[in-house]
């Protein structure tokens, strides 16, 4: 069992790191959000421990970012927020345990196997097709047409935002937000460049372009062609 433990606090982090590991359990660490998001984008956890206050991005960041990218690894808030508000959010936001700090740690380790057990989530069916595009949302793949894209996670976080949204133009800051999970720089053109990657795998290959730029405005998934 990998566990990713995002704590900025260095005590607190080194206790959780040396009490699982003698349980047994593969443990990451990250003391900021932004190291955290992309650990969980790199490599497969069987739950993820996340503190809310965290440099760079907060866990609620976090959390979002993962699910706006249909990544359903299990989340366990590990924080000293005990309001209702806090945990309400939370569990709307898409986690799956809370857990007010201070802690026993026994509790901890029973929460995490628990969660460890659960079968993963998944929207419906863990599918999603639009035109002739089809996702797997449970192994973070899609196809158009058959044939099977190769693309980076950000390439594809970008593609499912706009896939959930077909027909509708998508600004750069809605973009932004939702496949970074941070405030857009108008200043920076990444955006525009992961487009133009994204369109070289989606577009290129197939007589019937997608994906359409709408000047001044965003970027649509276009299906009415198809």
């Amino acid at each position: 069992m990998r566990i990713l433990i995002a704590e900025d606090e260095r005590k607190t982090q080194q206790y959780l790191l040396q009490g699982l590991r003698e349980c047994g359990f593969a443990t990451d660490a990250a003391g900021d959000g932004t190291t955290a998001l992309a650990l969980l984008r790199e490599h497969a956890f069987d739950v993820a421990i996340l503190d809310i206050m965290l440099p760079g991005l907060d866990g609620w960041a976090i959390l979002k970012t993962l699910r706006a990218e249909a990544n359903h690894t299990p989340v366990l808030f590990l924080t000293a927020r005990d309001h209702v508000e806090d945990r309400v959010r939370g569990f709307e936001l898409g986690a799956d345990d809370y857990l007010i700090k201070p802690f026993a740690f026994a509790e901890l380790v029973a929460r995490l196997r628990n969660l460890a057990r659960r079968p993963a989530r998944t929207d419906g069916t863990g599918q999603l097709a639009v035109g002739d595009l089809y996702f797997d949302l449970l192994r973070h793949s899609v196809e158009r047409a058959g044939k099977t894209l190769q693309l980076t996670p950000k390439e594809y976080a970008l593609l499912l935002l706009l896939a959930r949204n077909p027909g509708h133009v998508l600004s750069r800051t809605v973009i932004a937000e939702g496949v970074w999970g941070v405030n857009f720089d108008i200043q920076t053109n990444v955006v525009d460049v992961v487009v133009r990657r994204l369109r070289v795998k989606l577009d290129a290959p197939f007589a019937t372009p997608m994906l359409r730029t709408v000047r001044g405005v965003g970027y649509m998934l276009d299906t009415h062609a198809l």
